[in-house]
């Protein structure tokens, strides 16, 4: 069972290279604003979910702490810029 884990890893590891790379695609080729968006949340997740995979795989506890402020930001982000997509602007006068 032991040497299950690392091909899992590794292949985690490619999936999300994966998706980042169409995230990242969306992003650049995105006809929306929208999409970008979306693009842009998809992309935090992804790598959110990568150092979390290296975490498990370099048995390190600080990657855990990384992703949790990719988290953080990457919410704060997504509801700035859904803000600023409703509205037009983020703050507020």
């Amino acid at each position: 069972m032991t040497t299950l884990l690392p091909w899992a890893l590794s292949f985690a590891l490619i999936a999300f290279a994966l998706a980042m790379l169409c995230a990242a695609i969306r992003l650049l080729r995105g006809p929306a604003a929208e999409d970008r968006v979306l693009a842009l949340d998809t992309l935090y997740v992804n790598s959110m979910l990568t150092v979390l995979t290296l975490g498990i795989q370099f048995g390190s506890r600080i990657y855990f702490d990384i992703a949790l402020l990719i988290a953080l930001f990457g919410f704060v982000g997504s509801a700035a810029m859904a803000k600023f997509l409703l509205r037009g602007e983020v703050i507020e006068p």
